[in-house]
């Protein structure tokens, strides 16, 4: 199941710096991820300072 970033999202860009298949781009307000090319790896949650992206 593809992480999904939260409301928490502060928009710090770390998520993004972290994900190896570039899934994770600026969106409106927060950052977001696309389900179809998350590879579940994880990255993204344990980069994020705010616990933002987290397994739907």
């Amino acid at each position: 199941m593809a992480y999904k970033i939260s409301d928490a999202c502060i928009s710090c860009g770390t998520c993004a710096e972290g994900c190896p298949v570039n899934a994770i781009s600026e969106g409106d307000g927060k950052y977001v991820i696309d389900p179809d090319t998350c590879i579940e790896c994880g990255a993204c949650a344990d980069a994020c300072p705010v616990g933002a992206p987290a397994q739907e």
